[in-house]
């Protein structure tokens, strides 16, 4: 019994010590903090802490090493990394009370949004850097699960917003200077990445794989600038890379390469959410693959005048709808921000595409085409530019599928929405002026439709139409 005191005493000490060595260095070990990776303990009380002591002490990295150590929030602040180990996972409470919500607002789908596993408010110099693995753990808020919590935690099941604000993976919100390199993001209960009104950002070599829950995109700039994402893999169940503007604010000055994308919704998407505008934004040197829900997606429905984009070597393989444009008049508003008058679409330029569709048997749309371009009979889109496109397709359609094409000019803008379409190359309507060279579309059978439909352009190149090849 005598020892006793002293030994506590001792480990007292040495954990001080221990602490105080790792400051002088500039790194904070989350388990001198308490933090335990036996996949069992919720460790985000001592992770916090670590990143509380490491931005007090003016910055620094949290290291997460060796194991999982399973989290609710936890909070960026301004100068700290969180840096996670080849061999360490940082994964998701199955708990819906273990997640605080940050600017909580109701996206497109209505839903309550605002939960996440890492999030950043007003904070400046931060990064998430490492080998190791960021789970959300995301299949613990499928229903069944949740049905499954409450009875376990003794909740009322009558209570229907528990677990609804399901957590996105990592949130950053007003915030800058934010790095994201190397890290694997698995499995959100929602969106894996949302920059809402930050900038100067860098996302570069990361690794997304998202198929855990619905709405579960990859990397989404909203109302945000100055970003540049590069060397990234991801795969996703919804949006891969997707601007939004759930804000009057503008998405701008973005540049993203070498990216290779998959997704079930969208690989490149500006929208559904449009409120800003979106601007100055390169795409360029992007590979797409098995994508279900379109290659390339610009869609302004709620006010967004989205121009200067240059999209510029794209290859697709397997892709439903290579490239939509939309111009509509949902004007659905977030955050409760006043409506926006209908936006524009202006200065789009897509060259350099080369693509094959997704067979008539796993096509959204049966048998699908390779462009879609509309606005609305009295709202018309400007210039759009396509050069060089390349596009394999399946045919096969017959007399019986050419029908009219609805407008749908207040709906959500999609384009399985509007069916077989006149066109198995391009249909194109209500567009100011169009400008095409060097379109090629190959058909493997027969199709009773034109290359190209047009209808309601006040100004197209007839070079661009002629030089369509039907091999």
């Amino acid at each position: 019994m005598n020892f006793r005191p002293t030994i506590f005493i001792c480990g007292i000490l040495f954990v001080i010590i221990s602490c105080t060595d790792a400051s002088k260095k500039g790194q904070f070990d989350v388990r001198d903090f308490g933090a335990i990776g036996d996949s069992i303990k919720i460790n985000t009380d001592a992770i916090q802490k670590a990143i509380d002591i490491c931005h007090q002490k003016g910055g620094g990295t949290v290291l997460i090493k060796e194991g999982v150590y399973i989290s609710g929030t936890i909070l960026l602040k301004n100068n700290v990394t969180i840096h996670v180990n080849k061999d360490a996972s940082l994964v998701g409470s199955s708990n819906p009370i273990d997640y605080q919500s940050i600017d909580t607002f109701v996206d497109a789908t209505g839903q309550e949004r605002g939960n996440c596993l890492i999030g950043a408010v007003n904070a400046s110099n931060i990064k998430i850097t490492g080998d190791g693995t960021i789970d959300g753990n995301g299949t613990a808020f499928l229903h069944k699960n949740i049905v499954a919590k409450k009875k376990e935690l003794g909740i009322d099941d009558t209570d229907k917003k528990f677990g609804v604000n399901r957590p996105f993976l990592l949130r950053f919100v007003k915030s800058s200077a934010i790095t994201l390199k190397d890290i694997q993001l698995r499995q959100p209960a929602a969106w894996t990445c949302h920059f809402y009104q930050s900038h100067d950002i860098v996302v570069d070599n990361i690794s997304i794989y998202s198929h855990a829950h619905h709405n579960n995109d990859g990397i989404d700039l909203d109302s945000s600038f100055n970003a540049n994402i590069k060397n990234c893999s991801i795969d996703t169940g919804d949006d891969a890379i997707c601007f939004k503007t759930t804000s009057p604010l503008p998405t701008h000055t973005i540049k993203v390469t070498n990216c290779t994308l998959k997704s079930e919704w969208g690989a490149l998407k500006f929208g559904t959410e449009s409120m800003g505008d979106f601007y100055n934004i390169q795409i360029k040197d992007c590979q797409i693959r098995d994508t279900r829900g379109g290659g390339i997606k610009i869609l302004s429905v709620d006010g967004a005048n989205i121009h200067d984009i240059d999209i510029d070597g794209i290859k697709m393989d397997t892709v439903d709808m290579p490239i939509f444009i939309r111009l509509g008049e949902r004007l659905r508003t977030y955050r409760n921000a006043p409506k926006q008058q209908v936006g524009s679409i202006h200065n789009i330029m897509i060259k350099n595409i080369t693509g094959t569709t997704r067979n008539l048997e796993t096509s959204r749309v049966s048998p699908p085409s390779g462009i879609f371009i509309t606005g609305t009979p009295n709202h018309k889109i400007g210039r759009i530019q396509l050069q060089n496109i390349d596009i394999t397709l399946p045919g096969s359609a017959t007399s019986s599928d050419i029908k009219e094409v609805s407008e749908q000019i207040d709906k959500y803008p999609e384009y399985s929405f509007f069916e077989v379409l006149p066109g198995y190359g391009l249909f194109g309507r209500h567009i100011k002026q169009l400008e095409m060279a060097d379109l090629n579309f190959d058909i493997k059978n027969p199709d009773h439709r034109a290359p190209i439909v047009l209808n309601d352009i006040e100004k197209s190149n007839k070079d661009g139409i002629e030089s369509i090849q039907n091999k």
